[in-house]
């Protein structure tokens, strides 16, 4: 996103068109978060039923759990699963994506700034002022 200084008129030209093209992206990726946010609440309540003994019991037959553990242990069972870890570190690449997309649009939207600001500087410069 650099701003060439000799091209400032170009550069304010083309700022909607970059605006669009990262909302889009950021759209893109703010939709993909959302369902893998939605994938994640359902496998934990499936996950939760199954550490606590609530499954239905041909999801035991699958994968057998034989242990009895107390219910503030079910925390550290779900923090250690293997599948909502995966899910989970998703959902924290997904949010940065996010983040940083939210900060170039950010910067999209004080770019018409620094572009009006470069120019008058110009204009100083220049003694037309």
């Amino acid at each position: 996103m650099v701003i060439d200084d000799l091209e400032l008129d170009r550069a304010s030209l083309d700022t909607p068109q970059l605006y669009n093209k990262y909302f889009q992206m950021y759209t893109q990726e703010a939709l993909a978060y959302r369902r893998l946010d939605s994938d994640y609440k359902i496998l934990l309540k499936d996950k939760w039923e199954y550490y606590t003994g609530k499954a239905d019991p041909e999801v035991y037959k699958e994968s057998p759990f034989d242990l009895k553990i107390l219910k503030q242990d079910v925390q550290m069972y779900l923090d250690a699963d293997p599948e909502l870890d995966k899910l989970q570190s998703k959902l924290v690449y997904y949010k940065e994506k996010i983040n940083y997309l939210e900060h170039i649009l950010k910067n999209l939207n004080n770019r018409t700034f620094v572009i009006k600001n470069a120019i008058e500087w110009k204009k100083f410069t220049h003694g037309t002022l």
